[in-house]
């Protein structure tokens, strides 16, 4: 615990909350839209309206906000006891969090190729893509909630 920040807990949850939720939405709502991107024709005018939506989701809503969240789980991290460093759980949210990153990057690749007309996946790649953040947001859900161990 770091005494100065203590004061500013209930605010960097809060703020640290909203930008989960707005992550998270972006991380559903992406691979949704490359599925629908995927069964138009390349350059067509529904393809093009696809790029700007992705790119404005991507880099406007979805990076910020993992951002924040990078910045502000820690700092609520840091105005609580440290004990909490060594809990299981949390452990296992962090590593969850850290491969929802990584998910996160390889979105932002995946709009490249389509921003590029080079995306060769089918739209049911995506569509099943689009379950890997519900099911990862369901675990870090119980990790929080429960601390099982």
């Amino acid at each position: 615990m770091i005494d100065f920040l203590v004061p500013g807990y209930l605010w960097f949850k809060a703020f640290h909350i909203v930008a989960v939720v707005a992550w998270m939405a972006g991380l559903l709502y992406l691979p949704r839209l490359f599925a629908y991107h995927a069964e138009v024709p390349a350059g067509s005018a529904q393809s093009e309206t696809f790029k700007v939506m992705e790119r404005g989701l991507y880099r406007t809503i979805m990076t910020p906000a993992m951002i924040a969240v990078w910045i502000l789980g820690p700092l609520t991290l840091l105005s609580l006891p440290a004990e909490l460093l060594s809990a299981g759980w949390f452990h296992a949210k962090l590593l969850l969090v850290l491969f929802l990153t990584g998910f996160h990057y390889l979105l932002g690749r995946w709009r490249k190729d389509f921003a590029a007309d080079r995306n060769h996946k089918p739209a049911r790649f995506y569509k099943r893509v689009n379950e890997v953040p519900t099911v990862i947001l369901i675990l870090v859900v119980l990790l929080v909630v429960l601390k099982p161990f």
